[in-house]
């Protein structure tokens, strides 16, 4: 490839990063892209000095970009030889390949859309604005936490540290209108923990877990890999839930929380409620996946009822891979899930635990939450206002302060085909209908809002809508 068209590829996929990440993380992703997406194998670069000129960026920032790509193996570099690109192909073999051995479980939860290798980008759903939030502070509560009086950090934590339960405690309490003992809060390693001991504790293997269509794919994954049957049922907004002919015996029910994911609207108590009867599940599960202030009245769960549970999680509210996340459980559940916790998967992070507690005592998640959800429902609001006239669009899901948005299109748009063709445009989404019960014919895409904002939301938002209109024609 000829290196004035390498260079134009690379600085048109530098301007496609978002601004507010440093220039040095800019030119890695945009470095990324190119070799894996657009530049063949042992493509020259041109120099350094010239490159760092065309995208406006100190030669040392450039240098210290190009020598995480040469860790990485992407890149190779020589004196005098120049820059070269290493796209990693998979070396040919003329031996029988070993055939993987995967157990019937896992192999369906490989056969659906999971975890997009794709964690960064316009658009990608599930992701919170990592850029804004307070790191400055969280590092401050690190150190202070990190003395040789609290040596103890370093342990297991049998049962959860006892200050952040108190601390989420108090947070429910001002958030979600819930008032809860210490002792009914099991703190977990995010969603997906908290979910599977759910699974492992109240239902057996080939029991029936009744899940709402669409679905959050996460939670299927893990109640396929746990043994057990899903039941999804379509859920509309205006309409409720659609219940199966001869509902069977369901050991659990998974419903979203006052929020629904990915639909990205406002759910329904009285729905749940009538869901609830019909089908008389053991246990409720209820994900407070994403949520505001005022909207607590959609959510089912009682903390003084014996059959059910909330999941929740701060990775949403702050940053991914913080992994922290709770349960709230009947009292009589407290003691033997805690020791379930404890036998299955241990229990540490101590001095996660101990920063998080901090971190909400002083206030600053209540002051985050605040600032960041205003922010969320603007940035909606000016998607919105670029996707809801397009051609084919049944409806867009109305701005609210939310990191997800969903746009539903008419039958027969290949949203899958759709989300593939824009992951070529630098534009992350997923779409809607392999979330969707075999009997529920809804398309559409799933988009975040977490990643882009100001001037960049702008500008990108627009070039979505140019993207989507002809695919959608």
């Amino acid at each position: 490839m000829d290196c004035q068209v390498a260079l134009q590829q690379l600085i048109k996929s530098y301007a496609q990063q978002p601004e507010r990440l440093s220039k040095q993380v800019r030119l890695e992703q945009a470095l990324r892209q190119s070799i894996n997406q657009d530049w063949p194998h042992q493509t020259r670069l041109p120099s350094h000095r010239k490159l760092a000129a065309a995208l406006g960026v100190a030669r040392n920032t450039f240098s210290l970009a190009v020598a995480t790509l040469i860790e990485e193996g992407l890149l190779t570099t020589s004196h005098g030889s120049g820059t070269w690109s290493c796209k990693k192909v998979a070396a040919p073999t003329t031996s029988t390949p070993t055939k993987v051995q995967l157990s019937n479980r896992a192999q369906r939860v490989l056969r659906w859309p999971g975890a997009s290798t794709v964690q960064s980008g316009a658009f990608v759903p599930g992701i919170p604005d990592i850029a804004q939030f307070p790191m400055r502070k969280w590092r401050q509560l690190y150190a202070s936490v990190t003395v040789p009086q609290n040596a103890l950090l370093l342990s297991y934590s049998t049962g959860g540290y006892g200050p952040l339960k108190r601390a989420i405690r108090d947070f429910l309490a001002r958030w979600r209108d819930i008032h809860c003992d210490t002792e009914q809060i099991i703190i977990t390693d995010g969603t997906h923990n908290g979910i599977e001991l759910c699974a492992v504790a109240l239902a057996d293997v080939g029991d029936t877990v009744a899940m709402e269509s669409p679905c959050y794919w996460g939670a299927r994954n893990v109640f396929t890999a746990a043994g057990l049957n899903i039941d999804m049922l379509p859920w509309r907004l205006e309409a409720g839930h659609a219940l199966p002919a001869t509902p069977g015996p369901v050991a659990l029910a998974y419903l979203t929380g006052s929020h629904h994911y990915p639909l990205s609207v406002p759910t329904s108590a009285e729905h749940k409620q009538r869901l609830c009867e019909a089908l008389s599940p053991t246990y409720v599960v209820e994900d407070d996946y994403e949520f505001n202030r005022d909207d607590h009245p959609n959510l089912l769960f009682d903390a003084h009822s014996e059959r059910h549970l909330l999941v929740g999680s701060f990775s949403k509210m702050m940053f991914p891979g913080l992994r922290l996340g709770y349960l709230v459980v009947p009292r009589h559940l407290a003691g033997p899930m805690n020791r379930l916790r404890s036998e299955l998967f241990r229990e540490g992070r101590m001095l996660d635990q101990a920063v998080l507690a901090q971190f909400i005592f002083d206030g600053d998640l209540d002051a985050w939450c605040r600032r960041i959800q205003r922010d969320y429902l603007g940035r909606q609001q000016v998607l919105h206002d670029q996707l809801r006239s397009l051609p084919h669009v049944r409806s867009v899901s109305p701005p609210s302060s939310a990191i997800s948005l969903c746009v539903e299109f008419e039958p027969g748009i290949n949203d899958v085909a759709i989300a593939q063709s824009l992951l070529k445009e630098h534009l992350i989404v997923r779409p809607l209908s392999p979330v969707c019960a075999p009997n529920d014919p809804r398309v559409g895409l799933v988009m975040g809002v977490g990643m882009l904002s100001g001037e960049t939301l702008v500008r990108e938002a627009q070039r979505l809508r140019r993207c989507l209109e002809p695919l959608l024609r």
